[in-house]
C-alpha cells in the first residue's frame, strides 16, 4: 500500500515508518524543512500547504503530529500551541483527502485525555462520554478537524492512546533510571488506575486499521489490564530487581509538579473495546509482559 505519514519523525512514527516498510509498504514522510529525500515530501500545516498528488495517490494518511502535552508550566501561549499543533496538521490532510478524486482512509492520532484526568474506577470504552476540562478540549477540537475527510466519504480512525511504554522514551524511560537507583514510589494513594501499551502492539494496532478497510471511528490504544499505580510501581520494581517501598504523596507531588500533577494522580481504567471486537490480539497483554518487552 501507498502510505503518507505526517510526524514521522516522532518516537511512535519512526517505530511506525519502519513497521510498515518492513512488511512492505511504501512510506512517504511528511517533513517540514531541510531538502526532501526521495521518501519524503515537504509540507507546512500553518498555511495548510501540501503537495496535492502525494495524497492523491496515497491509499492511507496517518497523522500523528502533535506537540507534547507533558511540558510545564502550561501557559496561555503553550496551550495554544498545543491546540494548533494538532488542529492544523490534521485539519490540512483532511481538507487534502477531501480534495482528493478517490479520498485515502485516514489514520489519525488522537489520545485518552479525551475521557478526562480523573474517572476514578470507571471502565472507558470508545461509547463513555467526554471528560471536561482543557486535554478533552483539545481532543474534541482534534478530532473535529478531520471532518472534512469524513463529509467527503473518506474512511476516517481515531487512535486514542494511552501510555506507551518503552524503556528509552517517554514516561518509562524516565522511570527506568530512578527505580534502578532504588527511588520508585508509589504516587499519591497509588489506587488510581494507568492504561499503557506496548510500542510493539501499538504499532501492530495502527497496521490492522490501516489494512482493515471495514474499520472507522475512534479506537482506545489501551492494554486490556490496567492496572493501579501501586501494582504499576511493585511491577517496575520487580523487573529492574529493586524495591519499591517509598511513596510520594499526594500534597507534595502538588507542590512540587503544579497542575501537571494532576495527570499523575488521576485515575483513567481504559478498554480497548473496539480494537478487539474487530479481533485485535494483543501480544503484551498485562503490565508485566509489556515491560519486559519494554526493557527488553
Amino acid at each position: 500500500m501507498q502510505i503518507v505519514i505526517g510526524g514521522a519523525s516522532g518516537f511512535l512514527g519512526t517505530a511506525l515508518t519502519a513497521h510498515l516498510r518492513a512488511r512492505g509498504h511504501q512510506v512517504t514522510r511528511l517533513v517540514r524543512s531541510g531538502q526532501p529525500a526521495d521518501d519524503s515530501s515537504t509540507w507546512d500545516p500553518s498555511t495548510g500547504r501540501i503537495d496535492q498528488i502525494v495524497i492523491d495517490r496515497a491509499d492511507v494518511v496517518v497523522n500523528l503530529s502533535g506537540s507534547s502535552v507533558s511540558k510545564w508550566p502550561r501557559t496561555r501561549a503553550r496551550a495554544q500551541e498545543i491546540v494548533t499543533s494538532r488542529t492544523t496538521t490534521t485539519g490540512t490532510l483532511a481538507k487534502a483527502i477531501a480534495a482528493s478524486p478517490t479520498p485515502p482512509a485516514m489514520i489519525s492520532a488522537s489520545g485518552m485525555s479525551y475521557y478526562g484526568t480523573d474517572r476514578g474506577d470507571e471502565l472507558l470504552t470508545e461509547s463513555s462520554s467526554a471528560g471536561e476540562g482543557f486535554l478533552p478540549d483539545v481532543v474534541r477540537q482534534w478530532e473535529a478537524a478531520a471532518s472534512p475527510a469524513i463529509e467527503a466519504g473518506a474512511r476516517v480512525c481515531f487512535v486514542r492512546t494511552s501510555l506507551v511504554l518503552d524503556g528509552n522514551e517517554g514516561i518509562l524511560g524516565l522511570m527506568v533510571p530512578v527505580w534502578k537507583l532504588g527511588g520508585g514510589a508509589r504516587l499519591g494513594s497509588g489506587r488510581q488506575y494507568m492504561s499503557f501499551i506496548s510500542v510493539h502492539d501499538w504499532v501492530r494496532g495502527v497496521e490492522m486499521l490501516i489494512e482493515s478497510p471495514d474499520l472507522s471511528g475512534p479506537f482506545n490504544f489501551a492494554a486490556p489490564t490496567a492496572v493501579t499505580n501501586a501494582e504499576f510501581t511493585d511491577a517496575l520494581g520487580a523487573a529492574v530487581h529493586r524495591p519499591t517501598f517509598l511513596a510520594a504523596p499526594a500534597f507534595a507531588l502538588k507542590l512540587a509538579l503544579g497542575g501537571i500533577s494532576a495527570d499523575l494522580l488521576g485515575s483513567l481504567r481504559i478498554a480497548p473495546r473496539a480494537l478487539t471486537d474487530a479481533g485485535f490480539t494483543f501480544s503484551e497483554p498485562d503490565i508485566g509482559s509489556t515491560l519486559e518487552a519494554a526493557l527488553r
